[in-house]
């Protein structure tokens, strides 16, 4: 019986070394202060305080941006922001020692909204952006000087839309907004961090070990190869444990203490260290009267909080795929990264391209409208074909954007009328460029190890990579074992993330089965950030999803009556997991849809728990819940972890949207559908009167 059931797996909380004691972090009750002192006299006997004069010597770090440091030494720059920690024999001692902690602030006008940021003359939270050493910061970043705006990503292809516009029988131009949201994992985060002499031994969940173990390199300068990182299993990610999170402040405690320390987050703590970017999206699209789109410009403004962590990434990401799958004559895009004073926001499923879709995808709808067209059929008439170029320039190959919407629209019937029905579709980018490697041992009981970098985290990677594993080597899959990540015996990985490791991880077993042993897999692309000229993706994730809804125009409540994905697979490995995947993600496109929502009150989480916070349960589920997994002969793998999810919350908006019912802002409440259905009416009254 697999572990998980019997309860037997052992996750990184579950790490008990000799001797380890237990920290808890004190954190920043202000948006934006100044720290004028910390006093830790009061610390009680057999406790161990880190506090900022500690870590002043350490290296600053950050995944894209080198932004950040062990401990806010200054100022602290958001609510929540650690400011000291300490370590003692149990947790509950742990927690106690902080209230002994003095803390002299004094309070400075902080900045919220990533529009208002990014304009001249504001309040700046960083006053420099040091571009990252990581190989994380895989992209040439932009930071502007002197505003908040820590990358600025642009496309320009054809000729500038605001021109072109003019031309345009049809024209639609409106803004939409995605509040922030938390991975809500089951498991925390966890790390144990031990010191041998001047090596470093972390314990940690973590989808990015080596990019984890150069940071921490970095900040205790110390060697690569003098920083171990292993990898339990994790109770669940999506994104939120990714770079470094809570690995340098247990080691730099582990190193003052002499002693190995373990940090445990609790869960108001989840929301202040890591979140979903809220983002602010404008779209303007024009087309001719036979529905022929001509022009697409964007804007997009991603909240990365007080933190760039990957935002960078995911802002360029939320731009180059805000086009979607379609063919434009004249494309220009111009997506910022933006600092506010708020927790930091970084990787999170779907990686900006949810954001994007939602904004794009329902301004497709308006713009049918416009022409008189239906939706599905305009579509059809401008999505990308085999062997077309995307705006950015590159050739697509494999394509099945069409085959994914026709099955979507199928699913609800849309030939039988669209009132109350929707549809969306995606194109998602993969990690370009990036490199994977693997080793297959043979034992001499006739078992095979592998050793990868590739974590698990509840998406069925081990089972997966397993499988192929077994295929190639032409043995029963029983015979192949797959320890944990241990950064010691596993060669290097990009990372786990962007649904590529069972596609990378497939190519490089081949290699290292015709190689004897030690495969290799690398990725060569990348985008030219002020043109977005390029390859923005080795191969494109596909996908389209369908929604259905009744309304109860009194209340503004709807329901989602059906549901249904449609997803380009190529090639299934294991299929149990790869439908768990679909559902996972469509459920929690519906979670977006209908109610997460990170509620901020100047600059305070009001909602930090699962109480207030909300989550899909099984009562939200629509009656049905149907998806497709649609593969080919010859197809390569594409990755499945991601895809169902963006394309869910435009599905549902443009289902409300065919009956009138317009919203903007996502999640979409009883009371926003209310005051849409009262602008369709005195829309409708004021028509009526002429």
């Amino acid at each position: 019986m697999h572990s998980i059931v019997t309860g037997r797996v052992q996750y990184s909380q579950d790490v008990d070394l000799p001797g380890m004691l237990h920290a808890r972090i004190l954190r920043s009750p202000y948006a934006h202060a100044r720290i004028r002192g910390v006093d830790a006299s009061a610390v009680p006997e057999g406790c161990v305080a880190l506090l900022p004069d500690d870590v002043r010597g350490y290296a600053s770090y950050g995944a894209q941006i080198q932004d950040e440091t062990v401990l806010a030494l200054d100022r602290a720059l958001y609510a929540g922001d650690p400011v000291a920690a300490v370590a003692a024999p149990t947790r509950r001692e742990a927690t106690e020692a902080l209230y002994a902690i003095d803390v002299d602030y004094e309070e400075l006008p902080a900045v919220f909204d990533p529009v208002e940021a990014a304009q001249p003359s504001v309040v700046l939270v960083h006053e420099t952006a040091a571009i990252s050493e990581s190989d994380a910061a895989y992209f040439d970043l932009r930071p502007q000087s002197g505003t908040n705006v820590c990358h600025r990503f642009r496309i320009r292809h054809g000729d500038d839309p605001d021109v072109v516009f003019d031309d345009c029988e049809a024209v639609v131009d409106r803004t939409f907004r995605t509040a922030g949201a938390q991975h809500a994992m089951m498991e925390p985060h966890a790390s144990v961090a031990r010191w041998d002499n001047e090596r470093l031994e972390v314990w940690t969940g973590t989808q990015t070990p080596f990019n984890l173990r150069g940071e921490l390199a970095r900040i205790f300068d110390l060697r690569e190869e003098d920083v171990r990182i292993v990898c339990p299993p994790m109770g669940g990610a999506f994104g939120a444990k990714t770079f470094v999170r809570l690995e340098a402040i247990a080691a730099a405690l582990a190193r003052k203490a002499g002693r190995p320390v373990k940090v445990v987050l609790d869960r108001a703590e989840e929301f202040q260290t890591l979140n979903r970017h809220p983002a602010v999206v404008r779209v303007k699209l024009g087309a001719r009267a036979d529905g022929t789109f001509v022009a697409c410009r964007i804007w997009c403004w991603a909240d990365t909080g007080a933190y760039a962590d990957c935002g960078p990434g995911v802002a360029q990401k939320m731009g180059f795929a805000g086009p979607g799958p379609y063919r434009w004559e004249h494309a220009w895009v111009d997506a910022d990264c933006v600092y506010t004073n708020l927790p930091p926001n970084g990787a999170f499923r779907g990686y900006g391209q949810m954001q994007s879709t939602w904004a794009r995808e329902l301004a497709v709808d308006l713009l049918a409208d416009e022409l008189g067209l239906d939706p599905l059929e305009l579509r059809l008439r401008n999505l990308l074909r085999e062997g077309e170029r995307y705006v950015t320039g590159e050739e697509m190959h494999d394509v099945h954007y069409a085959e994914c919407l026709e099955a979507a629209a199928r699913a609800v019937r849309w030939d039988e009328g669209r009132r109350g029905k929707g549809l969306a579709v995606l194109l998602k980018g993969m990690q370009t460029p990036s490199k994977a490697e693997i080793v297959l041992e043979e034992g001499d009981d006739g078992t095979y190890t592998i050793r990868c970098a590739t974590v698990e985290m509840g998406q069925g990677a081990r089972r997966a990579i397993s499988l192929l594993a077994a295929e190639e080597l032409g043995v029963d899959v029983s015979r192949v074992r797959f320890p944990d990540p241990d950064t010691d015996l596993v060669p290097y990985d990009t990372r786990t993330t962007s649904s590529r490791s069972t596609y990378v991880m497939a190519e490089a077993i081949r290699d290292a089965v015709r190689n004897g042993g030690h495969g290799r897999m690398e990725i060569p692309g990348g985008l030219d950030p002020d043109t977005g000229q390029g390859v923005a993706s080795h191969h494109w994730h596909q996908g389209a999803a369908a929604a259905e809804v009744r309304v109860d125009e009194e209340t503004g409540v709807f329901e989602v009556t059906r549901l249904h994905a449609a997803i380009y697979a190529g090639r299934v490995v294991n299929r149990p997991g790869a439908e768990l995947q679909n559902e996972g993600s469509m459920i929690m496109g519906l979670g977006t849809a209908l109610f997460e929502s990170i509620d901020v009150v100047d600059g305070q989480i009001a909602n930090p728990n699962l109480s207030d916070y909300e989550i899909p349960a099984f009562a939200d589920v629509p009656r049905e819940l149907t998806h497709d997994l649609i593969e080919h002969e010859g197809s390569e793998i594409h990755g499945l972890g991601e895809t169902a999810l963006p394309p869910v919350p435009a599905a549902i908006g443009n289902a409300l949207g065919s009956l009138g019912v317009h919203v903007t802002e996502l999640p979409m409440t009883p009371e926003s559908v209310l005051e849409a259905v009262d602008a369709r009416d005195k829309l409708s009254q004021g028509a009526g009167a002429r």
